[in-house]
C-alpha cells in the first residue's frame, strides 16, 4: 500500500490524496438537487449580484475557515429560497460542499458538488467550477479515473486562470494514478500561470512536492513544500503552510532520514491538531514510510491513532487502507491474532467498496495471519493458492509470486511435495525478483536432496540482493515482493506496467538512500526468508560452521550489510563466542571458541523468553526489597543458565552473547555461569570472527576523554557524575541538559549519564533519555557525527531493546552502537539508585586500573552484588590501550 501525503484543498488549492493505484469505479448517478420551493418573486440584477459575490467568499473562505464559510453558504442557500438565482445557487452548494470536505465529510461534499453541478445547468463556466472542485473530492472516494474525467468535462467551458487551477486538481489524481511525471508537467504551467493566486500557487508547490518525492527527487521535494510553506505564511493561509510542512515528515522518512522525519512528525501533529482527518492521514503515511524502513513497532504505534479519526471523519477510501497498513505492521510486530481480525475488517470494507484488488491485498495478509497461528493443513494451503492467483489477476503480481513461495513451503510441510514442485518451477522461470527466483530454485534443490546445492543457490541470492544495494537499485522492484508479504505491498501501481509513470512510482515506494537503513529497505523480507531458509537448511545438515555462517547471514541482511563468506576456522584469541538461533520454537546455541566451534540443542525457544520474564519480574521486585522474590531469581538463574549454557564450553576469557529474539533482554551476567567474567552482548557475531585478535598487551593510544553528567530528579545523580570525574584523571563534569549531552556525545571517549531512562517497547525509537531541559530520543542519536567510544547510561531501562527481526537490535544501546560506539554499558531492568551508584563507582575504579569494560562490570558486580547492567557490543576492548577495530554493534 502505497502512502497518501497530504496535499492542499481543491479551493483554493488541491485535495490530499492517496497516491496508490486503487480500482475504477464507475461514475455514479448524479443525484437530482433539492429544488427549495420558492415565493415566485423575481430576483433582482443587484440582489443576485449580492449573492453571488458572498457564495464566492463563501468558496475562497472555505479553505481557511471551513465553519464560518460552511455558515455563510447556508444563509445564502436560504435566501436564495425567495426568489429564482440558480447561480448563487449553484456557487453556494459549493461553496458548501468545499467546507463540508475540510470537516471530513466525503460523502456529503460529493453530493453538494452534484446537486451544484444540477443547480448551473445553462450555466456552463458555473459548473465546470464544480466539476473542477469533484475531481479530488472523487479521487479520494477511490475514483481517481473518474476524477480525471470530470477534469476533461470541465477543461471545455474554462478559460485563463481557471484552466490553469484545474491543472492543479488534475495533479491530485494523476499522483494517485502513479503518473507522476505528468502531475510534475501540470504544477509547473500552473505555478508559471498563476503568478498573481498565492492560494493556487501553493497548492501548485505542494502537489509537485509530493510528486516530486514519489520520483525520488527528495531535494526538489523539500524546496517545493517549504517554498509552499513560506508563500502560504506570507499570503496569510496558515492552513495550507501547515500541510506542506505535514508532508515534511513523509519526505524525510522515505529519503531515509529517520530523526528528522520523527522530529518534523511531532511539529505536524502540533500544528494539524485542529483538523483530525488531515492528522489521521499525516499519521498513515508517516506510518507507511516507518513501515518501509523497517521500524514496524513505531509504524503500528502511529497509525493505531490514525484509524480512530478517519473512521469519525468517513473517510471511506482511505480507511481500509489505513487498516490494512496497520494489520501488516501488527503482521510484523508477531502479533497475528491482532493482524487477521485488522485485515478481515479491511477486507470487508474494501469488498463492500467494490474495490476486488485492494481486497486480495487484504485477504493475502489475512492468509499470512494464519499461517503463524493455526496448524498447517490442506484447506488454507487452497486458500493461499487461490489468493495468490487473484493477486496476479489483480496485477499484483510481486505479491502473488510471494505468497506462492508461502504456499510451496506450507506444501512441503504437508508432504504435498507435487504441488510444491509445481509451484517452486513456476516461480523458478518466472519473472519474479531474483531473490525469489533464487529462492524457489534453492528449495527445489533440497527437494531433490540436494543440501549443498540448496545452500549454494540460497548463498547467491543473497549475493544479488547485496549487490543491488550496492548499486542502488535493491529498490527497484515490483509492488510487494517481500516473500512475507507484509511489507510495502501496494507500493506500486497493479497491473506491472512497463510505463514510465508505474515505473518510477514502483521505485520512488521503495528506495531510500540512508547508509544501513536504505539497506535494510532494499534487503526487506525477501532477503530475510531467503537467510532463514538457507540457515533452517544448514540446521539440518547438523555442521556448526554452517549454521553459524547462515545465523550472520540473516543478520547481515537485517542490519544492511554485506553477507560474509562462510566461517570455517577459530578465532586467534583466547574467549568464547556463544550465538543463539532459532527455527519456529526450536532454540540452538552455537559456541565458537579457541578449541572449534560446536552446535548444541538447547530445547524450547519459548520456554527461554518466558524464564527470562520471570527472571526480569524477580529482579524487579528484589530491587524493592522483596526477600521472596530474590531466592526466586536464584532458582530462576540457575535453571536457564543450566538450560541455556549448561551444554557450552565456556573456556576461559571474555564471553561475546548474541541472543536471538527476546533473548536480548535477558540480564545475561546474571547467569550463574557467566557471573564474575567479561561478557558482552551483541546484535551479530561476524565482526568478533574477523577481527584481527591479538593475544597478549597491547599499546596504549592516549589517556580518554571523559565526560560526566547528571539528570534532573535522582538523589544520587549528582554525586555520582562526581565521583566519575574524581576517578578518571583529566575528566570533565558537563551540563545535564541536551545541548550538554549532545556536545559531549561528538568530543568524549567516555561518556557517562546518570539520569532516568525509560525503553518503549511499542515504539523503539521513541525510548528516552530525561534531561534537565526535556527528553533526548533515540531516534535523535542517529544524526549524530560522532559518538564515545564507551557510552555508560546509569539509568532504568536504558538497554532495553527490541529485535523486530535478529540483528536489528533497536532501543538506546542499539542507537549508540549503529552510530560507532564500540561499547554501551547498560541496565535492562530497574535498579536503586544507591546500589546503581555504588555499582558505578567500582566500575569506573576498575575502569580507570585499565580493565576492558565488560571485565570492568564482572569485577564490579561480583563486588557489590547489584546486577541488570550488561555490556553491549565489544565489551572487551579497552578504552585506554586497544587499537580501533571495527565496530560490531
Amino acid at each position: 500500500m502505497a502512502a497518501r501525503p497530504l496535499v492542499t484543498r481543491p479551493e483554493p488549492a488541491a485535495e490530499r490524496v492517496p497516491p496508490q493505484e486503487t480500482p475504477h469505479r464507475p461514475e455514479t448517478p448524479q443525484k437530482t438537487p433539492h429544488r427549495a420551493e420558492t415565493s415566485g418573486r423575481a430576483e433582482t440584477p443587484e440582489r443576485a449580484a449580492a449573492l453571488v459575490a458572498r457564495a464566492e467568499a463563501a468558496v475562497l473562505l472555505s479553505g481557511t475557515d471551513p465553519r464560518v464559510a460552511l455558515a455563510e453558504a447556508r444563509a445564502v442557500l436560504a435566501e436564495t429560497a425567495g426568489g429564482p438565482c440558480p447561480e448563487a445557487l449553484s456557487v453556494a452548494l459549493r461553496a458548501s460542499a468545499l467546507a463540508t470536505r475540510e470537516l471530513g465529510d466525503l460523502t456529503l461534499a460529493e453530493e453538494r458538488l452534484q446537486q451544484a453541478i444540477a443547480a448551473g445547468e445553462g450555466l456552463p463556466r458555473r459548473v465546470a467550477q464544480a466539476r473542477m472542485s469533484l475531481v479530488t473530492v472523487r479521487a479520494q472516494l477511490g475514483d481517481p479515473e473518474g476524477g480525471l474525467r470530470l477534469a476533461d468535462l470541465a477543461e471545455r467551458d474554462l478559460t485563463g486562470s481557471d484552466l490553469a487551477r484545474l491543472g492543479v486538481q488534475r495533479s491530485v489524481a494523476l499522483i494517485l494514478l502513479g503518473r507522476h511525471g505528468e502531475a510534475v508537467r501540470h504544477c509547473d504551467d500552473a505555478i508559471e500561470s498563476l503568478d498573481g493566486d498565492p492560494k493556487f500557487q501553493a497548492g501548485g508547490l505542494l502537489n509537485r512536492g509530493l510528486a516530486h518525492t514519489f520520483l525520488e527527487e527528495y531535494g526538489a521535494a523539500e524546496a517545493d513544500l517549504s517554498a509552499c510553506a513560506s508563500l502560504a505564511r506570507r499570503a496569510g493561509l496558515d492552513h495550507v503552510a501547515m500541510l506542506a510542512e505535514g508532508n515534511l515528515p513523509f519526505v524525510a522518512a522515505r529519503r531515509g532520514d529517520i530523526p528528522a522525519s520523527f522530529e518534523r512528525y511531532h511539529a505536524a501533529e502540533s500544528a494539524l491538531s485542529g483538523y483530525p482527518e488531515r492528522l489521521a492521514a499525516m499519521r498513515t503515511d508517516y506510518a507507511e514510510a516507518l513501515l518501509a524502513a523497517r521500524l514496524p513497532g513505531e509504524a503500528r504505534a502511529v497509525v493505531e491513532r490514525a484509524v480512530p479519526d478517519l473512521e469519525a471523519a468517513g473517510a471511506h477510501a482511505a480507511l481500509p487502507e489505513a487498516r490494512l497498513l496497520l494489520a501488516r505492521a501488527e503482521l510484523l510486530t508477531g502479533d497475528g491474532h491482532r493482524a487477521a481480525a485488522t485485515a478481515g475488517t479491511a477486507l470487508a470494507e474494501l469488498a463492500g467498496q467494490g474495490r476486488s484488488s485492494w481486497a486480495s491485498l487484504a485477504e493475502e495478509v489475512l492468509l499470512r495471519a494464519r499461517v503463524l497461528q493455526e496448524e498447517p493443513g490442506h484447506d488454507l494451503l487452497a486458500d493461499l493458492l487461490t489468493c495468490a492467483g487473484r493477486l496476479a489477476v489483480s496485477g499484483w503480481t510481486g505479491d502473488s509470486h510471494a505468497l506462492r513461495l508461502t504456499a510451496a513451503g506450507l506444501a512441503c510441510r504437508l508432504g504435498d511435495l507435487g504441488t510444491a514442485r509445481e509451484q517452486l518451477a513456476l516461480l523458478a522461470g518466472s519473472p519474479a525478483k531474483t531473490v525469489i527466483r533464487q529462492h524457489a530454485a534453492a528449495m527445489l534443490l533440497h527437494l531433490d536432496g540436494d543440501r549443498s546445492g540448496a545452500l549454494e543457490a540460497a548463498a547467491a541470492g543473497l549475493a544479488a540482493v547485496a549487490s543491488q544495494a550496492d548499486s542502488g537499485t535493491a529498490g527497484v522492484t515490483t509492488a510487494g515482493t517481500g516473500a512475507s508479504g507484509v511489507g510495502t505491498a501496494g507500493a506500486g501501481a497493479p497491473g506491472g506496467h512497463d510505463t514510465a509513470e508505474h515505473t518510477t512510482r514502483q521505485q520512488a515506494a521503495g528506495v531510500q538512500t540512508a547508509g544501513v537503513h536504505a539497506a535494510r529497505v532494499h534487503a526487506a523480507r525477501p532477503a530475510e526468508d531467503l537467510a532463514a531458509f538457507g540457515l533452517r537448511t544448514a540446521l539440518g545438515g547438523g555442521d556448526p560452521w554452517t549454521v553459524l555462517t547462515w545465523a550472520e547471514r540473516w543478520r547481515a541482511i537485517v542490519r544492511g550489510t554485506p553477507p560474509p563468506a562462510a566461517f570455517t576456522r577459530p578465532p586467534v584469541a583466547d574467549g568464547t563466542l556463544v550465538e543463539l538461533v532459532r527455527d519456529e520454537d526450536d532454540l540452538w546455541g552455537i559456541a565458537v571458541g579457541s578449541r572449534g566451534c560446536a552446535l548444541h540443542s538447547l530445547g524450547s525457544y519459548t520456554a527461554a523468553v518466558e524464564a527470562t520474564v520471570r527472571i526480569r519480574y524477580c529482579l524487579r521486585r528484589r530491587n524493592l526489597r522483596d526477600a521472596e522474590a530474590a531466592g526466586g531469581l536464584d532458582h530462576e538463574l540457575e535453571s536457564l543458565g543450566r538450560r541455556l549454557l549448561g551444554p557450552v564450553d565456556l573456556g576461559g576469557g571474555p564471553v561475546l552473547v548474541v541472543p536471538t529474539g527476546s533473548l536480548c533482554t535477558l540480564p545475561w551476567p546474571l547467569l550463574p555461569c557467566l557471573r564474575g567474567r567479561a561478557v558482552s552482548v551483541a546484535a551479530e557475531g561476524a565482526s568478533w570472527l574477523a577481527a584481527d585478535r591479538p593475544s597478549g598487551p597491547r599499546e596504549p593510544y592516549g589517556v580518554p576523554v571523559v565526560v560526566a553528567l547528571a539528570g534532573p530528579g535522582l538523589a544520587h545523580a549528582g554525586p555520582e557524575a562526581e565521583m566519575v570525574v574524581r576517578t578518571h584523571p583529566g575528566a570533565e563534569r558537563a551540563a545535564g541538559t541536551r545541548a550538554g549531552m549532545l556536545a559531549a556525545l561528538e568530543r568524549a571517549d567516555v561518556l557517562h549519564v546518570a539520569a532516568h531512562g525509560m525503553f518503549s517497547p511499542r515504539s523503539p525509537m521513541s525510548s528516552r533519555i530525561t534531561l534537565e531541559d526535556g527528553p533526548l530520543m533515540a531516534y535523535e542519536l542517529r544524526r549524530l557525527r560522532a559518538v564515545p567510544r564507551l557510552v555508560v547510561l546509569s539509568a532504568c531501562d536504558a538497554g532495553m531493546a527490541h529485535a523486530p527481526v535478529d540483528g536489528a537490535v533497536l532501543g538506546l544501546a542499539g542507537a549508540f552502537l549503529d552510530r560507532g560506539a564500540a561499547c554501551v554499558v547498560a541496565g535492562v531492568a530497574p535498579v536503586r539508585d544507591d546500589e546503581a551508584s555504588a555499582l558505578m563507582t567500582v566500575f569506573h575504579a576498575f575502569l580507570a586500573d585499565g580493565r576492558a569494560p565488560a571485565e570492568a562490570l564482572g569485577a564490579a558486580a561480583a563486588k557489590t552484588g547489584v546486577g541488570g547492567f550488561v555490556c553491549f557490543g565489544a565489551g572487551d576492548e579497552r578504552v585506554d590501550g586497544t587499537p580501533e577495530r571495527p565496530d560490531r554493534g
